[in-house]
């Protein structure tokens, strides 16, 4: 958009927000039903931008952020700049600059990937306002729907040089308008990223929040041979325009690759490059204190990556683990009035106040893992505020449960190994029998803790089955955040297209607490043959309760190339990490099947998957416990 276009907010935005519209916000946080971006979520923050524009423009907002409003206005200048980037881009922004002698710390706040730009997490820039931070908010290059006043031009560069450059012509903005006493940076997802790849390359920054995070770009995109599909047509329909409009051609030639499946080591360099985890050495010269905020099911920037480079930073640190998906957590918390109530902004915002501005806020004491457990909260039925009656649905009224580490290292304590034992006749599930135990650094499994027998196992591929990651991005992980997992019928999966193995049910303490305690990252050892030349083995961790239904604890896909037929070959991966207390009475459950519709698969329709397990090269799947 042109800098000197005159569209305002506010000559737009007459709709008022309501306290039903801040509910359904404190329910939905930034996503619709659909996986798109919730439009309540959108209209609360263009409407608070435009009463920071037009302070009659309050009228449109409820008593509480009205009084929000105000009292931000009274202690900070509201602004709308154009920063001008290194190449001669002028990037739409929005500052509050605090009116009291200062000097004030400055939080920068890159937009994530969505079309709103800028405007949608007003809320939290006036948060920060209110907490006495300057605050500068901007849109990265190309994002941003044509006229909106937070849209910035240009082509989008998807977090490299030309981003990490911005930031820095940001931060160069900052120090001339506003003479800061630190500079921290927050983002969320797509901001985040660019957020740690700004400090990377610009000692001025002193703190980093980076919320729904990647580390790794490149095995975000494409790891064990699959290519993360759903994830880039999804974030491809958010970036508020075609295609072909959005990104220069070295990037549209990157993209075509990716969906074609072709020339991945170039997919794979162009994501490298725009890794934060390719820079630690410099993050960690710098002394950047980092925050990551991530979950267990996120399906665009899958756990393990992000705790890789997690594993790396050697700066002051802080990893929380929180169940949902992509972006939930923090949400709602992020875009209203729930904040307070949010326990990961809550953090956030403390890990900028202790290392901005000095704060003794418990942060100096704070571990450096948290990690919540999958699914421990209490609930009770929803009812229907109308009639009373119960929706289907629960809700949350004991929060689940967090575990502190001194670091990820210590999340688990030892392994037990599970060796996949031969189904019985007419396609009968196999067994998972306890082999042995050892502690994280025991190595690899040997012959010796396999089975004495060899046994086969064979699958049609090439069809779906009820045994998938999730239902829909963010949806599913939404409703985990909520207190209602996705229930997984295990009668209803096709055992001619997938494979079966389940403990038998656990015995545990007696006094309530749970069979086993699964803390970390799991990782599969097969031996697999194939009548083609490719196959794909999702393998998939359910918690079985007693009447066979189950809720999922973690999954991971690998793709098998240039496979001889009938030729057998060893394989070895790691599923996601997962903190997931599973009860007595239950059964843990593997299952492999072909396909998931996140996943671009390399599965030969109709041909044949065998999975076998011999004495010299056992079956087994080594569990984290903690």
């Amino acid at each position: 958009m042109p800098e000197d276009d005159n569209t305002t907010f506010s000559s737009f935005i007459s709709e008022a927000i309501t306290e039903a519209d801040l509910s359904r916000v404190a329910v939905h946080g930034l996503w619709d039903a659909d996986g798109t971006l919730d439009p309540g979520a959108a209209r609360l923050g263009q409407t608070l931008a435009a009463a920071m524009e037009d302070e009659s423009r309050t009228d449109l907002l409820p008593p509480e952020l009205a009084a929000l409003v105000t009292e931000v206005r009274a202690r900070a200048l509201p602004g709308f700049p154009w920063i001008r980037s290194h190449d001669d881009l002028r990037l739409s922004a929005f500052t509050l600059r605090q009116l009291a002698p200062g000097p004030h710390p400055l939080v920068v706040l890159p937009a994530g990937w969505q079309p709103l730009g800028w405007a949608l997490f007003m809320y939290a820039y006036l948060t920060l306002a209110a907490k006495g931070y300057h605050v500068i908010a901007y849109t990265p290059r190309g994002l941003g729907i044509k006229g909106l006043p937070s849209t910035s031009p240009g082509k989008i560069d998807v977090g490299g040089p030309n981003d990490w450059a911005d930031g820095s012509a940001v931060v160069d903005f900052a120090v001339e308008r506003f003479g800061p006493s630190a500079i921290g940076f927050m983002g969320e997802s797509y901001g985040s990223g660019i957020s740690q790849l700004v400090a990377a390359h610009d000692d001025r920054v002193q703190a980093v929040v980076a919320l729904s995070t990647w580390g790794n770009l490149a095995t975000s995109l494409y790891d064990n041979g699959v290519r993360h599909i759903k994830a880039v047509d999804t974030l491809l329909k958010l970036t508020g325009g075609l295609k072909k409009n959005r990104f220069d051609a070295h990037t549209l030639d990157i993209l075509d690759k990716f969906q074609a499946g072709r020339d991945m080591e170039d997919v794979v360099d162009w994501g490298t490059r725009r890794a934060p985890e390719t820079y630690l050495a410099q993050t960690n010269e710098n002394g950047t204190p980092t925050f990551f905020s991530n979950t267990w099911h996120e399906s665009l920037f899958a756990a393990n990556q992000t705790l890789e480079t997690f594993n790396g930073l050697t700066v002051p640190k802080r990893l929380n683990m929180w169940i949902g998906d992509h972006a939930v957590p923090e949400g709602a918390g992020i875009v209203g009035p729930n904040g307070a109530d949010n326990a990961p902004m809550a953090e956030a915002y403390a890990w900028l106040d202790h290392h901005l501005k000095g704060e003794r806020n418990g942060v100096e004491d704070w571990p450096a893992v948290s990690n919540q457990v999958m699914f421990t909260y209490t609930t009770e039925p929803e009812l229907d505020p109308g009639t009373g009656e119960p929706t289907g649905k629960s809700v949350i009224v004991e929060p689940a449960v967090r575990e502190a580490h001194a670091d990820w290292a210590d999340v688990t304590t030892r392994f037990e190994i599970l060796a996949l034992t031969a189904g019985g006749a007419s396609g009968a599930d196999g067994g998972l029998a306890v082999r042995s135990t050892g502690d994280p650094d025991g190595g690899p499994v040997g012959a010796d803790e396999g089975g004495a027998a060899r046994w086969d196992r064979s699958f049609i591929a090439g069809v779906d089955t009820e045994a998938t990651a999730m239902d829909e991005l963010v949806k599913t992980g939404g409703a985990e955040w909520a207190g209602n997992p996705k229930v997984y019928e295990t009668r209803k999966i096709d055992r001619t297209h997938a494979l079966v193995w389940a403990t038998e049910p656990l015995t545990g303490p007696g006094d309530g607490a749970a069979a086993l305690r699964v803390r970390g990252i799991p990782r599969l050892n097969l031996t697999v043959r194939s009548t083609a030349r490719s196959a794909t083995l999702v393998a998939h961790l359910f918690d079985v309760a007693a009447d066979d239904t189950a809720r999922i604890i973690t999954h991971e896909p690998l793709n098998l190339d240039d496979l001889t037929p009938g030729q057998e070959h060893q394989v070895s991966w790691r599923l996601q990490a997962a903190a997931y207390d599973i009860a007595e009475g239950h059964r843990l459950m593997l299952v492999i099947d072909s396909k998931d519709p996140l996943y671009g698969d390399v599965t030969v329709v109709w041909t044949q998957t065998t999975v076998s397990s011999s004495p010299d090269a056992p079956a087994v799947l080594e569990l984290p416990l903690g």
